[in-house]
């Protein structure tokens, strides 16, 4: 493990985290006289929405290098599993049925729907389906999640449900508070857990599955985990955020070249780095003076994410030609 990127990933989220609870339509100096209401911004509205970002980016960063390494896929994305998909179904139901506007049933119903993709993932692939059986189970299990939200969009109730239903899959940090902390935090911290557990097994799968069963490793297990802990770490955050695409991809790419490249080696400068991504993208959001209020989170990462990913697919093609 690379002691020297992780320190120097700490040091970028030491700095970045005073600057977030800076930054803002009003921006706090601290050394000029406090404004009345500048601790309530600060502890209120500005240090649980930084502590989610770093929350849901750890989470997603973690995610994303598992994936790749269980993939053996350097385009490989936590979306790609369907579960990100399946927990934005659930959320978009509780914005039809109108049970979102009670507390704690927008989350409960985005991880219901992420432990429904999830079940249905491990039905789909069985015991003996490979990795290529596998991620066709998560493209279908995406496509069908996502053709669903498009008739439930379709059939929306009201055009107030609709806009709620289209905002909220756009992807913000807006008006979260502790209390969203508190419901993604523990479960991310326990899939980015699981997927630690899986590491050494995955530094096994670049060999390929044949080789790696030979090595030992318990295939079905592994698959488990990555199940488990890509769908704690994703589900979490769409139930409290909305779809936020592209830090998982992204982020193991840049921090891969700084490390010995093994999968276990790259999932925490893979976290800290996505954490650190997530920060600093919500900062953005806050500060771009636009009319129509808050640029929202997802939009930013995917306008950051879309030439990154295009220039992966040309730098590919080079190296294939």
């Amino acid at each position: 493990m690379n002691i020297r990127l992780i320190l120097a990933l700490l040091a970028a989220l030491l700095l970045a985290v005073p600057l977030s609870l800076l930054a803002g339509r009003v921006w706090i100096d601290p050394l000029a006289p406090q404004l009345q209401t500048a601790s309530v911004i600060l502890v209120e509205l500005r240090l649980p929405r930084a502590v989610l970002a770093l929350v849901l980016g750890g989470g997603l960063g973690t995610a994303g290098a598992a994936m790749q390494g269980y993939l053996r896929n350097p385009l490989a994305d936590p979306g790609l599993f369907g579960i990100a998909p399946g927990a934005a179904l659930g959320a978009v139901l509780s914005f039809w049925t109108g049970y979102a506007a009670a507390p704690y049933m927008l989350p409960l119903f985005a991880l219901a729907g992420a432990g429904g993709a999830m079940a249905l993932l491990a039905l789909i692939a069985g015991r003996g389906g490979g990795v290529a059986l596998f991620t066709l189970a998560g493209l279908m299990v995406s496509s069908l999640a996502g053709a669903l939200m498009s008739l439930a969009i379709s059939l929306s109730p009201s055009p107030f449900a609709m806009s709620e239903i289209v905002t909220w899959m756009m992807g913000s940090l807006a008006d979260r508070s502790w209390h969203e902390v508190w419901i993604a935090a523990p479960l991310t911290v326990l899939g980015a857990m699981v997927l630690g557990i899986a590491g050494r097994d995955l530094d096994a799968m670049t060999l390929g599955e044949v080789a790696a069963h030979s090595l030992g490793v318990d295939l079905l297990r592994l698959r488990a985990l990555m199940i488990a802990g890509v769908g704690l770490t994703v589900g979490a955050g769409v139930a409290v955020a909305g779809i936020i695409g592209f830090v998982g991809l992204m982020v193991p790419h840049l921090v891969r070249p700084l490390t010995d490249r093994r999968p276990s080696s790259l999932l925490l400068p893979s976290a800290l780095a996505g954490a650190l991504l997530m920060l600093l993208a919500d900062c953005l959001c806050r500060i771009l003076p636009l009319a129509g209020g808050e640029l929202r989170l997802g939009i930013a990462l995917s306008l950051l994410g879309t030439p990154f990913f295009l220039r992966l697919l040309l730098r590919m093609r080079k190296e294939l030609a």
